[in-house]
């Protein structure tokens, strides 16, 4: 058994007493100054190991530190693992390692988990992504047309957008169906500060409507109508009521997709009827061509996703309202075309 004496001075004893007992320094520093006190009152190295839970070692490393300088060489000093600096050499390997799928049957990685995996901080690898714009958590569909005459039909359509016939209308048509008239079964809670508002799960549905839209691509103003369906039929009254809107000498272009009741005999024969009115079809899965596709997601945000509709009629009613409001201070949508390797860019409105 070791005798291993330590004398103290008052304000060591003081200070050391206070580390021991307190509740706010860190265990580690508590457990030292405990092991001080413990050879200052002259316990011997087995009676501190077993009060302690520690080794010979351990008792004689921070006797020798006290010794040489005090209380002062009782704080920790760990070296740590030298920093990583991000390197071009670094960030190529993170980059590298974000393009390949995990091994753990996920299939994407996270900061921590390709951190953990290359043996760095997460927060290097959110900084190297951060700097690279690389989103791993983030996914985006798209669909590739299939139309073997993609460029003649799209340079058609962006020419109609950038450079119009002279003295022509050029309108973007599509309809929008299945809109269903949602009524909540529950009061709908406004809201509040710290509270968003909210809608009850249960609902009511009266039913569904069509919207047929013509969006003027020189005013940005829009032509709508609801239709209980979206047939030949539907879409022929539609384009006598659009016609209606225009002088009889004015030429109208319109640029539409490739549905089947766009195409039937009566719209041939409604064409042959009025030779003034041309139609322009979008390449097939290329919705992105049409401009009142831009409108059709405003509207849908505006009304449509959180209104309460009591009937069919009362959603034709809000729909009829909210364009002509939106009518009252349209403006057109704004093209961007820098590049002919590059799909044309829409601006929201």
């Amino acid at each position: 058994m070791t005798k291993t004496h330590v004398r103290l001075s008052p304000p060591e004893r003081r200070e050391l007493k206070a580390k021991a007992r307190s509740r706010r320094v860190r265990v580690d520093e508590a457990r030292r100054a405990d092991l001080i006190l413990g050879l200052a009152a002259g316990k011997s190295y087995s009676a501190l190991q077993r009060r302690l839970g520690c080794g010979r070692q351990y008792v004689a490393r921070w006797k020798g530190r006290f010794l040489a300088e005090r209380i002062a060489g009782l704080y920790s000093r760990h070296r740590g693992r030298k920093a990583l600096r991000r390197t071009p050499a670094l960030e190529g390997k993170i980059l590298a390692a974000t393009s390949v799928a995990p091994a753990d049957g996920t299939t994407h990685w996270s900061t921590r988990r390709l951190a953990r995996h290359l043996k760095v901080s997460h927060s290097m690898v959110a900084r190297v992504w951060q700097r690279a714009g690389v989103q791993p958590h983030r996914m985006r569909r798209y669909m590739a047309s299939d139309d073997p005459d993609f460029e003649t039909k799209a340079a058609d359509i962006i020419g109609l957008y950038h450079k119009p016939p002279a003295h022509a209308a050029v309108f973007s048509l599509d309809e929008k169906s299945a809109i269903q008239a949602l009524d909540r079964l529950d009061p709908v809670l406004p809201l509040s500060p710290g509270r968003a508002e909210r809608h009850g799960f249960e609902y009511f549905r009266h039913g569904t409507l069509s919207l047929y839209a013509a969006l003027n691509t020189a005013t940005g103003e829009v032509l709508g109508k609801t239709t209980a369906r979206h047939t030949s039929a539907e879409f022929i009254a539609f384009l006598d009521d659009l016609l209606a809107t225009q002088p009889r000498q004015r030429q109208v272009h319109l640029i539409l997709d490739n549905l089947s009741a766009h195409k039937t005999k009566a719209v041939a024969a409604f064409l042959e009827q009025h030779r003034r009115l041309h139609l322009h079809y979008t390449p097939t899965y290329s919705s992105w061509l049409n401009q009142v596709e831009i409108w059709f997601s405003k509207i849908q945000r505006d009304l449509i996703a959180r209104g309460v509709f009591t009937s069919k009629t009362n959603l034709a009613q809000k729909i009829m309202r909210y364009i002509r409001l939106y009518n009252k201070n349209a403006r057109p949508i704004k093209w961007a075309y820098r590049d002919p390797s590059h799909r044309v860019q829409p601006v929201s409105i």
